[in-house]
């Protein structure tokens, strides 16, 4: 009998251990609608995942599964995480319209003039507030914007006026409403949708960063690239890498601090870093094309043209509840502090 109780308890003992062992490992996975081409996932996740490996001795890993390859639409990914059907996701806000309001004032046209500080701006509003307000549902790892945004279309964009009557695509709700105001058709879809609409001819044109144009081969379907000259940009977007908060809650403290101390505002700024040291690369394989840089005096055109979008944008955030105005002028003060 007491030989039986001791081997019961000697078992139990090996269980209990080893459910130890099995509790302080850790895997993430994490899902995103780039390719493996991509700079986002090449240059910051690989990175990001070998980091972690190593600070925790293996004990977190770090699964990558691009392109949607765990199925489902790029809208879909921030509920993915929320679900819990994968640990963490990086994703656009903007591909949920409506949810994200104060998030979408770093979109506005021409607010951003410094992809690096623009990115720490946001981190610096999502750490202080919207991470209990807009994102209270996922644990925020990093947040930051792209390059400075760049029309590519299959016709030549010169001047406000050829941007009559031109399907061209954006990312997000501000971002669309900012080409229908500068004269165009504006298509809201997702960057993979982008290279199969365009040889279709469902849209003539697109904004995007040039750093993401070689994941998806755009100097093969179009051969015309608008810039814009001086320091703002027409637009940007915003990114997040979110996590699921139970699973990110429920982390060993020692393996959480591990990832803390590998994520927030640091590598926000790495992750708009490697986007903006892309850029070059991108506009140096459309070197045989057609690039059109606007002068300062075409710009203020167009800067004009685009002041109806805050306008709108003002009238639906009093709308939400918070105060637009306030919240764009918070959003340049807090840019102007990261220089």
């Amino acid at each position: 009998m007491k030989i039986a109780t001791k081997g019961a308890l000697t078992a139990l003992a090996l269980m209990s251990m080893t459910s130890t062992v099995f509790a302080q490992d850790v895997t993430i996975r994490i899902h995103h609608f780039l390719s493996e081409r991509a700079t986002l996932h090449s240059q910051f996740l690989v990175p990001f995942a070998e980091r972690i490996s190593e600070a925790s001795d293996g004990r977190i890993a770090i699964e990558l599964f691009p392109s949607m390859s765990l199925g489902g639409r790029p809208g879909d990914l921030y509920d993915q995480a929320v679900d819990g059907a994968v640990e963490a996701v990086l994703t656009l806000p903007g591909y949920t319209a409506g949810r994200f309001n104060r998030t979408e004032v770093f979109e506005l046209p021409f607010i951003m003039d410094d992809p690096l500080a623009t990115s720490q701006a946001f981190w610096d509003l999502v750490e202080g507030d919207l991470q209990n307000a807009e994102y209270d549902e996922l644990q925020i790892l990093s947040a930051w914007v792209h390059g400075p945004g760049v029309l590519h279309s299959k016709e030549p964009i010169t001047s406000l006026e050829d941007m009559a009557g031109r399907e061209m695509r954006g990312p997000t709700r501000v971002i669309t409403d900012l080409l229908g105001e500068l004269g165009a058709i504006p298509v809201g879809m997702p960057l993979p949708a982008v290279p199969e609409n365009l040889s279709k001819g469902v849209i003539s044109g697109t904004t995007l960063p040039w750093e993401v144009t070689p994941s998806i081969r755009l100097t093969e379907l179009v051969s015309n690239h608008t810039e814009f000259s001086g320091d703002l940009a027409l637009y940007t977007a915003t990114f997040v890498l979110a996590m699921n908060q139970d699973v990110y809650d429920d982390m060993p403290e020692d393996l959480r601090v591990i990832l803390d101390a590998e994520t927030g505002k640091a590598m926000s700024l790495l992750a708009a870093q490697a986007m903006l040291n892309a850029d070059d690369f991108g506009r140096s394989l459309a070197n045989e094309s057609n690039i059109v840089v606007l002068d300062d005096a075409e710009v203020a055109r167009w800067v004009d043209a685009s002041r109806p979008v805050y306008d709108r944008w003002i009238v639906r955030a009093n709308e939400e509840g918070f105060d637009g105005a306030a919240t764009i002028a918070q959003a340049h003060d807090l840019i102007s502090a990261n220089k």
